[in-house]
């Protein structure tokens, strides 16, 4: 019985939860500190379906890499390095030069046989870097001898070169630590098994699964199977959030991807992450995280600048 309710726990797990609870405990904070300052390299945790740039804001990001993301046709470069990384999940570490000549690599992080989310690092030279390469790639996105380019091309010259015996040995450790993360995930599962209601676990996921749509609270209490009444109770309880609380959390955090792109409206992002009125998304991003959304846009872009 016990392992019944264990492997429905797994199956039904909410990845991205799981990852952040991960990226939120004790052991991977310490050691993303100490592997950033022993190798110079940014160290991200992220969940299989993450579409974004999971090393921008990140200690010891790559400066060229972040003046990058400003820029619509750098970050669909970006991104698409990212997916080709991530390809294959369910293999081991897997490594990939962008077009400008940078190495990055994904490490998976499994719970049981399944692929969850994935360590990466990189941003740096293997080899040593080609400029003609790098200047027909630039080319593509900033004229040439525009400020633009001419800035990218000095931040590029200052990335890192790290000889790849090096940089296969320090993937290899992080390999290791990607086990050691299993095994946490495996527990955190176990905890949660034990300590949250399988009603507040069908509800997360159907959250998770619908969370773009007009979701109501009868609704969820139903895919629950409770009443409203114990579902509220419950799910507050449990989260420490009521429900309106809760999807609008979940919601906020997509947005901040979407706002990584400076093409992208915000009222574009607001609908699509699904809030119905661009006044309500505003009020609730400064309400969860302190700021309006184009305070956090205009941000994002002084530290890419």
């Amino acid at each position: 019985m016990r392992t019944t309710a264990l492997n429905q726990a797994i199956n039904s797990i909410n990845e991205k939860r799981l990852i952040e609870a991960l990226a939120n405990s004790k052991a991977y904070r310490q050691y993303e500190c100490a592997f950033t300052e022993a190798t110079g390299l940014p160290l991200a945790l992220r969940p299989v379906d993450f579409f974004g740039l999971p090393f921008h804001g990140k200690k010891k990001e790559n400066g060229f890499c972040a003046f990058l993301v400003g820029d619509k046709k750098s970050c669909a470069l970006c991104l698409q390095t990212q997916g080709h990384c991530s390809a294959n999940p369910s293999g081991g570490p897997r490594s990939i030069q962008c077009p400008f000549g940078l190495t990055e690599s994904t490490i998976p992080v499994r719970l049981g046989e399944r692929v969850i989310g994935f360590l990466a690092t990189g941003q740096v030279f293997t080899r040593a870097p080609k400029l003609p390469m790098f200047k027909k790639a630039i080319a593509r996105l900033f004229p040439m001898g525009s400020i633009s380019e001419k800035k990218a091309t000095m931040l590029w010259k200052q990335t890192a070169l790290v000889g790849l015996t090096k940089y296969e040995a320090t993937i290899q450790l992080l390999n290791f630590f990607a086990k050691q993360l299993s095994a946490l995930s495996n527990q955190i599962v176990i905890e949660e098994t034990n300590a949250e209601p399988p009603m507040v676990t069908r509800a997360r996921a159907y959250i998770a699964a619908h969370k773009t749509e007009a979701l109501t609270l009868s609704t969820v209490a139903k895919a629950a199977g409770a009443s409203v009444f114990h579902f509220c109770k419950g799910f507050h309880k449990s989260t420490g959030l009521n429900f309106t609380d809760y999807v609008a959390r979940a919601r906020i955090e997509d947005a901040r991807t979407g706002l990584l792109n400076p093409n992208r409206r915000i009222s574009e992002i607001a609908y699509d992450v699904g809030f119905r009125s661009l006044t309500q998304f505003n009020r609730t991003f400064k309400r969860t995280l302190g700021q309006s959304p184009s305070e956090y846009r205009g941000k994002l872009a002084t530290r890419a600048a």
